[in-house]
């Protein structure tokens, strides 16, 4: 009987206590769960100082590439009440599927376009908190050595003497890399942008399986240049001064977001968290050197910062046309397709073409040729060619049903007759391509031979 009375005189106590906690206190024991592509050096820094402001509410931070997290997200694998990457077009992707909560704004001080990109989600589904810089990471050392100038914009990448010195990661694991791509078929336009991609597919001497993987293979010097974003340009394992990290002329300035999935369960907490990101004391994190990155807040910065030297003050790759994020959403996989097919699984193949193509304009600068000018200009013109028209990449409606599909697992029938009719368009192109540098090469050949024999003909 004693025992009994005990134990029920402890289950009283036991619930008066958890009535009389203080609001926010149960917090503690569902904490706020971050889903992001963000590496443990940037993150760590918003955990102890959050955790210092609001003791009571444990973040959990999962890692994932954005593509996984967004899949991830979409197919309910892990439920997040915090989204926080870097790719816009994720984002889109997510709001584009319903997923994201409408968030209310904070004030921050930030214009609404930074270098020509929109700052916030117009329906404030997702709010950027830092910007991003999209350029070059390359090795001193390795340009040195090769005798190679340091690229300053794009289209750099496309010229000769960078074959065999870049190194890509692929689109559809990088989003860092997928905004790239898209950025360039946006601006450019979809037939000069893909091949500017081709061209530069030309060049490359890998492609690596992460983003962190372009950074890294600079550093080791296995390749001496490649496309990145500022935050990832100095890998920790890599030697003192083997990278630095170059914006081109035509910046790319791009706000890193953060949203709350509209089944966050931890909504309350996920806004403080928004709100911390957001506030002075989090955009001052940003600007630590285990963060390395540029706050959306002009207030972030030193007073004694030159004004040139802000991306508030910089004319970016999307100062005449604003990037079109729903467009990049909606055509996301067929563009990761595309891209894979004609570049990442046929990165050799493409070399050697493109190496064919520039040894013959170069031969026929020192020996005139009409017919086979033709021939070049038409391997030229088929490996720059898109397998899909711009009329067709525009429908934005069409290729919303594209799906990332896991390895081993059946894809929908439609999407696998568009993967053939991908894979048929570019092995026509490059059959083409091979067909006319050929025919070009012979002609040539025939040309010099011809060349050789004129002076023993006019000989006594």
């Amino acid at each position: 009987m004693f025992r009994t009375f005990i134990a029920a005189w402890a289950a009283i106590l036991s619930l008066l206590t958890l009535s009389a906690m203080p609001a926010g206190a149960s917090e503690q024991v569902r904490p706020v769960r971050i889903l992001t592509s963000f590496p443990p050096q940037f993150f760590e820094p918003f955990r102890a100082a959050f955790g210092q402001r609001h003791p009571r509410i444990a973040l959990e931070f999962v890692q994932r590439k954005t593509t996984a997290a967004v899949v991830d997200i979409l197919g309910e694998r892990h439920r997040a009440d915090i989204f926080w990457a870097s790719a816009p077009d994720a984002f889109e992707i997510l709001k584009g599927a319903g997923r994201l909560a409408r968030l209310k704004p904070r004030p921050t001080g930030a214009p609404d376009f930074i270098a020509g990109y929109p700052v916030n989600d117009p329906d404030l589904t997702y709010l950027g908190f830092a910007l991003s810089g999209y350029g070059f990471v390359y090795n001193p050392h390795y340009l040195n050595e090769k005798g190679l100038p340091v690229p300053k914009g794009w289209s750099d990448l496309t010229a000769p003497i960078y074959a065999g010195h870049i190194g890509i990661s692929s689109p559809s694991r990088s989003g860092t890399m997928h905004l790239m791509v898209e950025a360039i078929l946006q601006v450019y336009g979809w037939e000069r942008g893909w091949g500017i991609w081709s061209e530069i597919g030309g060049n490359l001497a890998t492609v690596t399986a992460r983003s962190f993987g372009v950074s890294a293979g600079v550093a080791r010097g296995r390749f001496g240049i490649g496309p990145s974003i500022d935050f990832l340009a100095n890998p920790e394992s890599g030697p003192a001064g083997s990278t630095r990290f170059i914006l081109p002329e035509e910046t790319l300035f791009v706000p890193a977001s953060i949203a709350i999935p509209a089944d966050a369960e931890n909504r309350e907490g996920a806004e403080r968290f928004v709100d911390f990101v957001l506030s002075p004391e989090g955009q001052a994190l940003l600007l630590d050197p285990a963060v390395a990155r540029l706050p959306i807040s002009p207030a972030a910065y030193p007073a004694d910062k030159a004004a040139e030297g802000l991306p508030f003050s910089r004319d970016g790759l999307f100062a005449r046309s604003l990037f079109d994020a729903s467009l990049s959403a909606a055509r996301y996989e067929l563009v990761n397709i595309l891209f894979d097919e004609a570049i990442t699984f046929r990165r050799a193949e493409l070399g050697r073409l493109w190496r064919s193509v520039r040894a013959l304009e170069t031969a026929l600068t020192e020996r005139a040729d009409t017919q086979a000018a033709r021939l070049v200009s038409e391997a030229r013109a088929a490996l720059t060619r898109p397998p899909l028209g711009r009329d067709e990449a525009m429908d934005r409606e069409r290729w919303k049903g594209l799906i990332r599909v896991p390895r081993g697992l059946p894809r929908p029938e439609p999407q696998i007759q568009l993967e053939t009719r991908i894979k048929e368009g570019i092995e026509e192109n490059m059959r083409r391509a091979a067909k006319a540098l050929s025919e070009a090469a012979l002609r040539l050949e025939a040309a010099g031979e011809q060349a050789k024999r004129l002076p023993e003909a006019g000989r006594p």
